[in-house]
């Protein structure tokens, strides 16, 4: 067996209709469809669909480094730096929790996370460096400044 890609996230979600708003208006993921009741779908149009959302109810919870699971989800939004500070400015207009921002090498990273406290990184990929060189994602990671 080999993985081509990475096909698609599925999350459980506290308030289905606050998420759907976040992926769809704040983030700009296409609504495929809300397929069933307590669920959406979503894709960016790279594939069928990237992203499924599930309604379970509760409260989100506090998401501790040490705990065991997922970390972050990492989506591409642009090629450039500009785009990336672009984004960063409308997201903090928008209320959106920034977590922090990452100059990774090869990519510029933006961090948030969404209603639930997932958190997600937002790249750009600012070097194709990587595909001569597949080590050259372990750069250390050094502080980007997205405010000037």
């Amino acid at each position: 067996m080999h993985i081509k890609e990475l096909g698609h996230v599925v999350l459980y979600v506290t308030d289905l209709e606050k998420m759907r708003n976040f992926y769809r208006d704040t983030l700009g993921f296409k609504e495929i469809e809300s397929i069933m009741r307590g669920a959406a779908v979503f894709s960016s149009g790279r594939t069928h669909h990237e992203l499924l959302l599930i309604e379970i109810g509760g409260e989100p919870r506090e998401k501790t480094e040490s705990e065991p699971g997922l970390y972050h989800i990492g989506f591409k939004i642009s090629d450039s730096t500009e785009e990336l500070k672009k984004a960063y400015r409308e997201l903090k207009e928008k209320g959106v929790k920034i977590l922090g921002s990452t100059d990774h090498g090869i990519t510029h990273s933006l961090y948030v996370a969404d209603p639930d406290g997932n958190e997600l990184e937002l790249y750009a990929d600012v070097s194709d460096e990587w595909r001569r060189d597949p080590k050259a994602i372990l750069q250390p990671a050094k502080y980007l400044d997205l405010e000037d």
